[in-house]
Protein backbone atom coordinates (compact mmCIF):
# COMPACT_ATOMS: atom_id res chain seq x y z
CA UNK A 1 0.00 0.00 0.00
CA UNK A 2 1.27 3.48 -0.90
CA UNK A 3 -0.04 7.01 -1.26
CA UNK A 4 -1.13 6.40 -4.86
CA UNK A 5 -4.19 4.65 -3.40
CA UNK A 6 -5.09 7.49 -1.05
CA UNK A 7 -7.46 9.27 -3.45
CA UNK A 8 -9.54 6.13 -4.01
CA UNK A 9 -9.94 5.30 -0.32
CA UNK A 10 -10.61 8.97 0.49
CA UNK A 11 -13.28 9.26 -2.23
CA UNK A 12 -15.20 6.24 -0.94
CA UNK A 13 -14.91 7.44 2.66
CA UNK A 14 -16.07 10.96 1.80
CA UNK A 15 -19.07 9.64 -0.15
CA UNK A 16 -20.04 7.57 2.89
CA UNK A 17 -19.65 10.59 5.17
CA UNK A 18 -21.74 12.75 2.83
CA UNK A 19 -24.44 10.06 2.81
CA UNK A 20 -24.28 10.00 6.61
CA UNK A 21 -24.58 13.77 6.86
CA UNK A 22 -27.52 13.79 4.45
CA UNK A 23 -29.24 11.00 6.38
CA UNK A 24 -28.78 12.95 9.62
CA UNK A 25 -30.36 16.00 7.98
CA UNK A 26 -33.30 13.84 6.89
CA UNK A 27 -33.72 12.46 10.40
CA UNK A 28 -32.54 8.89 9.82
CA UNK A 29 -30.17 8.41 12.77
CA UNK A 30 -29.42 4.73 12.16
CA UNK A 31 -28.49 5.27 8.51
CA UNK A 32 -26.47 8.37 9.40
CA UNK A 33 -24.43 6.47 11.97
CA UNK A 34 -24.01 3.42 9.71
CA UNK A 35 -22.76 5.48 6.74
CA UNK A 36 -20.39 7.50 8.90
CA UNK A 37 -18.97 4.38 10.55
CA UNK A 38 -18.53 2.74 7.12
CA UNK A 39 -16.57 5.78 5.93
CA UNK A 40 -14.40 5.63 9.04
CA UNK A 41 -13.73 1.93 8.44
CA UNK A 42 -12.68 2.61 4.83
CA UNK A 43 -10.43 5.53 5.79
CA UNK A 44 -9.06 3.65 8.80
CA UNK A 45 -8.28 0.67 6.56
CA UNK A 46 -6.05 2.87 4.42
CA UNK A 47 -4.26 4.17 7.51
CA UNK A 48 -3.75 0.61 8.75
CA UNK A 49 -2.47 -0.66 5.41
CA UNK A 50 -0.17 2.34 5.04
CA UNK A 51 1.14 1.74 8.57
CA UNK A 52 1.89 -1.88 7.62
CA UNK A 53 3.53 -0.85 4.35
CA UNK A 54 5.75 1.82 5.91
CA UNK A 55 6.57 -0.43 8.88
CA UNK A 56 6.06 2.58 11.14
CA UNK A 57 3.16 4.77 12.25
CA UNK A 58 2.14 7.21 9.50
CA UNK A 59 2.76 10.20 11.74
CA UNK A 60 6.10 11.46 10.45
CA UNK A 61 5.18 14.36 8.15
CA UNK A 62 2.56 17.11 8.15
CA UNK A 63 0.76 15.18 5.41
CA UNK A 64 0.57 12.13 7.60
CA UNK A 65 -0.74 14.06 10.61
CA UNK A 66 -3.39 15.62 8.34
CA UNK A 67 -4.37 12.06 7.49
CA UNK A 68 -5.23 11.41 11.14
CA UNK A 69 -7.02 14.74 11.48
CA UNK A 70 -9.14 13.85 8.43
CA UNK A 71 -10.08 10.62 10.20
CA UNK A 72 -10.80 12.04 13.64
CA UNK A 73 -12.97 14.97 12.50
CA UNK A 74 -15.87 12.76 11.29
CA UNK A 75 -15.25 10.53 14.31
CA UNK A 76 -15.64 13.49 16.66
CA UNK A 77 -18.71 14.57 14.69
CA UNK A 78 -20.21 11.11 15.07
CA UNK A 79 -19.67 11.11 18.84
CA UNK A 80 -21.25 14.56 19.08
CA UNK A 81 -24.19 13.53 16.90
CA UNK A 82 -24.88 10.36 18.90
CA UNK A 83 -24.59 12.10 22.24
CA UNK A 84 -26.29 15.46 21.54
CA UNK A 85 -28.22 14.79 18.29
CA UNK A 86 -27.13 17.89 16.38
CA UNK A 87 -27.96 17.17 12.73
CA UNK A 88 -25.48 19.61 11.24
CA UNK A 89 -22.35 18.36 13.03
CA UNK A 90 -21.77 15.41 10.65
CA UNK A 91 -21.90 17.79 7.68
CA UNK A 92 -19.43 20.22 9.25
CA UNK A 93 -17.12 17.40 10.29
CA UNK A 94 -17.19 16.02 6.76
CA UNK A 95 -16.55 19.44 5.23
CA UNK A 96 -13.50 20.09 7.42
CA UNK A 97 -12.19 16.59 6.76
CA UNK A 98 -12.52 17.12 3.01
CA UNK A 99 -10.43 20.29 3.31
CA UNK A 100 -7.53 18.35 4.83
CA UNK A 101 -7.96 15.50 2.34
CA UNK A 102 -7.80 17.96 -0.57
CA UNK A 103 -4.66 19.56 0.85
CA UNK A 104 -3.04 16.13 1.00
CA UNK A 105 -4.04 15.41 -2.60
CA UNK A 106 -3.14 18.80 -4.08
CA UNK A 107 -0.01 19.44 -2.03
CA UNK A 108 1.49 16.08 -1.12
CA UNK A 109 4.66 16.13 0.92
CA UNK A 110 7.23 13.35 0.96
CA UNK A 111 5.32 10.70 2.84
CA UNK A 112 7.81 7.85 3.00
CA UNK A 113 10.46 9.41 5.23
CA UNK A 114 12.22 7.08 7.64
CA UNK A 115 11.96 7.85 11.32
CA UNK A 116 14.77 9.79 12.91
CA UNK A 117 16.21 8.21 16.11
CA UNK A 118 14.20 10.44 18.47
CA UNK A 119 10.96 9.25 16.86
CA UNK A 120 11.80 5.58 17.25
CA UNK A 121 10.10 5.47 20.62
CA UNK A 122 7.04 3.61 21.98
CA UNK A 123 5.70 7.03 23.03
CA UNK A 124 5.62 8.33 19.45
CA UNK A 125 2.36 6.77 18.21
CA UNK A 126 0.20 7.27 21.34
CA UNK A 127 1.45 10.86 21.81
CA UNK A 128 0.55 11.99 18.29
CA UNK A 129 -2.70 9.98 18.01
CA UNK A 130 -3.93 11.37 21.35
CA UNK A 131 -3.12 14.90 20.19
CA UNK A 132 -4.90 14.39 16.86
CA UNK A 133 -8.05 13.26 18.64
CA UNK A 134 -7.82 16.25 21.00
CA UNK A 135 -7.40 18.59 18.02
CA UNK A 136 -10.46 17.06 16.35
CA UNK A 137 -12.65 17.55 19.42
CA UNK A 138 -11.42 21.13 19.89
CA UNK A 139 -11.93 21.72 16.17
CA UNK A 140 -15.55 20.62 16.57
CA UNK A 141 -15.91 23.07 19.48
CA UNK A 142 -14.56 25.86 17.26
CA UNK A 143 -17.12 24.98 14.57
CA UNK A 144 -19.85 25.13 17.20
CA UNK A 145 -18.56 28.50 18.41
CA UNK A 146 -18.70 29.91 14.87
CA UNK A 147 -22.26 28.61 14.51
CA UNK A 148 -23.36 30.19 17.78
CA UNK A 149 -21.63 33.53 17.17
CA UNK A 150 -22.69 34.17 13.57
CA UNK A 151 -25.77 32.01 12.97
CA UNK A 152 -27.54 31.78 16.31
CA UNK A 153 -26.10 35.09 17.52
CA UNK A 154 -27.88 36.14 20.74
CA UNK A 155 -30.38 33.27 20.56
CA UNK A 156 -28.05 30.48 21.73
CA UNK A 157 -29.28 28.64 24.81
CA UNK A 158 -27.48 26.92 27.66
CA UNK A 159 -27.86 23.50 26.02
CA UNK A 160 -25.88 24.69 23.01
CA UNK A 161 -23.25 26.27 25.22
CA UNK A 162 -23.04 23.00 27.15
CA UNK A 163 -22.14 21.24 23.90
CA UNK A 164 -19.15 23.58 23.47
CA UNK A 165 -18.20 22.99 27.09
CA UNK A 166 -18.33 19.20 26.77
CA UNK A 167 -16.26 19.22 23.58
CA UNK A 168 -13.66 21.38 25.30
CA UNK A 169 -13.68 19.16 28.39
CA UNK A 170 -12.93 16.08 26.27
CA UNK A 171 -10.46 17.86 23.99
CA UNK A 172 -8.52 19.49 26.83
CA UNK A 173 -8.41 16.21 28.73
CA UNK A 174 -6.82 14.45 25.78
CA UNK A 175 -4.51 17.41 25.18
CA UNK A 176 -3.35 17.13 28.79
CA UNK A 177 -2.75 13.41 28.31
CA UNK A 178 -0.86 14.20 25.11
CA UNK A 179 1.36 16.70 26.93
CA UNK A 180 2.09 14.15 29.65
CA UNK A 181 3.07 11.44 27.16
CA UNK A 182 5.15 14.03 25.31
CA UNK A 183 6.98 14.91 28.52
CA UNK A 184 7.77 11.25 29.18
CA UNK A 185 8.93 10.86 25.58
CA UNK A 186 11.15 13.97 25.88
CA UNK A 187 12.71 12.62 29.07
CA UNK A 188 13.53 9.36 27.30
CA UNK A 189 14.85 11.00 24.11
CA UNK A 190 16.56 14.18 25.35
CA UNK A 191 16.93 13.77 29.11
CA UNK A 192 14.42 16.42 30.24
CA UNK A 193 10.63 16.63 30.57
CA UNK A 194 10.21 20.24 29.44
CA UNK A 195 12.64 22.71 27.89
CA UNK A 196 10.44 25.63 26.73
CA UNK A 197 11.09 24.76 23.13
CA UNK A 198 8.98 27.08 20.87
CA UNK A 199 6.41 24.33 20.28
CA UNK A 200 6.27 23.49 23.98
CA UNK A 201 5.71 27.17 24.73
CA UNK A 202 2.80 27.36 22.28
CA UNK A 203 1.41 24.12 23.71
CA UNK A 204 1.38 25.74 27.15
CA UNK A 205 -0.27 28.90 25.74
CA UNK A 206 -2.96 26.77 24.07
CA UNK A 207 -3.56 24.69 27.19
CA UNK A 208 -3.93 27.75 29.45
CA UNK A 209 -6.19 29.43 26.90
CA UNK A 210 -8.68 26.54 26.89
CA UNK A 211 -8.42 26.33 30.68
CA UNK A 212 -9.31 30.02 30.84
CA UNK A 213 -12.38 29.32 28.71
CA UNK A 214 -13.49 26.65 31.19
CA UNK A 215 -13.05 29.05 34.12
CA UNK A 216 -14.97 31.77 32.28
CA UNK A 217 -17.85 29.39 31.66
CA UNK A 218 -17.95 28.49 35.34
CA UNK A 219 -17.53 31.97 36.79
CA UNK A 220 -19.01 34.19 34.06
CA UNK A 221 -21.84 32.12 32.62
CA UNK A 222 -23.71 35.14 31.22
CA UNK A 223 -20.71 36.27 29.15
CA UNK A 224 -21.45 33.79 26.39
CA UNK A 225 -20.17 35.78 23.41
CA UNK A 226 -16.94 36.61 25.23
CA UNK A 227 -16.44 32.94 26.08
CA UNK A 228 -17.12 31.87 22.49
CA UNK A 229 -14.70 34.49 21.19
CA UNK A 230 -12.03 33.14 23.53
CA UNK A 231 -12.79 29.65 22.24
CA UNK A 232 -11.98 30.80 18.70
CA UNK A 233 -8.80 32.56 19.87
CA UNK A 234 -7.79 29.33 21.60
CA UNK A 235 -8.28 27.46 18.33
CA UNK A 236 -5.96 29.93 16.59
CA UNK A 237 -3.36 29.20 19.28
CA UNK A 238 -3.91 25.49 18.62
CA UNK A 239 -3.11 26.01 14.91
CA UNK A 240 0.09 27.80 15.87
CA UNK A 241 0.99 24.93 18.16
CA UNK A 242 0.21 22.30 15.52
CA UNK A 243 1.73 23.63 12.28
CA UNK A 244 2.31 27.38 12.54
CA UNK A 245 5.37 26.85 14.71
CA UNK A 246 7.19 25.32 11.75
CA UNK A 247 7.29 28.72 10.01
CA UNK A 248 8.43 30.85 12.95
CA UNK A 249 12.00 32.17 12.64
CA UNK A 250 12.59 31.34 16.31
CA UNK A 251 11.98 27.66 15.59
CA UNK A 252 14.12 27.32 12.48
CA UNK A 253 17.26 25.37 13.24
CA UNK A 254 16.66 25.38 16.98
CA UNK A 255 13.36 23.64 17.69
CA UNK A 256 13.44 19.88 18.14
CA UNK A 257 9.83 19.82 16.91
CA UNK A 258 10.41 20.99 13.33
CA UNK A 259 11.58 17.60 12.10
CA UNK A 260 8.43 17.22 9.97
CA UNK A 261 9.62 20.10 7.77
CA UNK A 262 12.94 18.52 6.91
Amino acid sequence: MNWDWFSYFALVAVLCWIAGAWSAFKGSRLRACACTVLGLVVFGTFIGLLWHSLERPPLRTMGETRLWYSFFLPFAGLITYIRWKYKWILGFGTLLSVVFICVNILKPEIHNKALMPALQSPWFAPHVIIYMFAYAMLGASAVMAIYLLWVRKNRCDEKEMALCDNLVYVGLSFMTLGMLTGALWAKEAWGHYWAWDPKETWAAVTWFSYLTYIHMRIGLQQKRRLSLSLLLISFVFLQMCWWGINYLPSAQGSSIHTYNMN
